[in-house]
């Protein structure tokens, strides 16, 4: 089976169809899906959709482009750690590229959820965008790091080797199944399969052949055939492999159909 470690069925894109886009993905042997919150009440949706599927998880959090300033509140998201079905918080980190928040203000948020993190003994799904050397100045200089993946990877070469010798997994998207992917294929060669991770980031970024399209957690298998190509490997042992992985990181109680 396949897991998709980032999916956003919690959000309005989702709402009138959630269910039947479960339903296909399962029909895809994508058997379970983390919904991933960017704010509190998708944080909140996330477990509630969580609640209605043995196989399907939540992470929760505040996206740095997401949350004005004064918005965070740590006591109502950790609240939602009642349920055990939420396995990491997340999405956080920096985004400098839509730059809709105050970077400080950024910095600051992001550095909360990671002591939140260590507290409560949850893994982070960290996002970043344009802004790769104050994430990993922020990470290098916390004494304890939880543990960590880089969603939806599109740093280079040389950020992606600093934050696997950090411990952090890659997670990567149909983005590497598109034409203008080649430092991409460089970095999926680097990584082991073993701190490699596969997700859709749903609504967007469809892999081909379905690019253009709304994506969903079905499509997430063409982000493993593209990585079996890139590596050499079988379908079949990237699907194993990056399956395993989630299982691990997360600490997922999968139920096998």
């Amino acid at each position: 089976m396949f897991i998709d470690t980032h999916a956003h069925l919690n959000l309005d894109q989702f709402a009138s169809d959630y269910k039947r886009v479960i339903e296909r993905a399962f029909a895809a042997d994508v058997k379970s899906i983390i919904n991933i919150g960017v704010d509190y009440d998708s944080s909140k949706r996330a477990v509630q959709i969580a609640k209605e599927y043995e196989n399907i998880y939540a992470a929760v959090g505040y996206h740095p482009t997401d949350v004005k300033m004064g918005e965070y509140n740590e006591k109502k998201l950790s609240d939602l750690f009642y349920s055990k079905k939420v396995v990491a918080i997340g999405e956080i980190g920096l985004d400098y590229f839509h730059d809709k928040a105050d970077k400080a203000y950024q910095k600051e948020l992001f550095v909360k959820q990671l002591d939140l993190a260590n507290r409560y003994d949850k893994p982070v799904i960290v996002h970043c965008r344009d802004a790769y050397s104050d994430l990993i100045e922020i990470l290098g200089a916390k004494e304890k790091l939880p543990r960590g993946v880089m969603h939806c990877w599109v740093g280079n070469l040389v950020d992606a080797k600093t934050l696997y010798k950090m411990g952090f997994y890659l997670s990567f998207t149909g983005i590497i199944t598109f034409t203008k992917s080649e430092e991409l294929a460089e970095i999926v060669k680097f990584l082991p399969l073993e701190r490699i991770m596969i997700e859709t980031d749903c609504p967007w970024l469809a892999p081909e052949p379905y690019r253009g399209k709304q994506n969903e957690p079905a499509y997430v298998v063409e982000v493993a055939k593209k990585i079996a190509e890139i590596k050499g490997l079988t379908l079949t042992e990237v699907e194993a492999q990056t399956t395993q992985n989630a299982i691990d990181f997360f600490k997922l109680d999968i139920k096998k159909a």
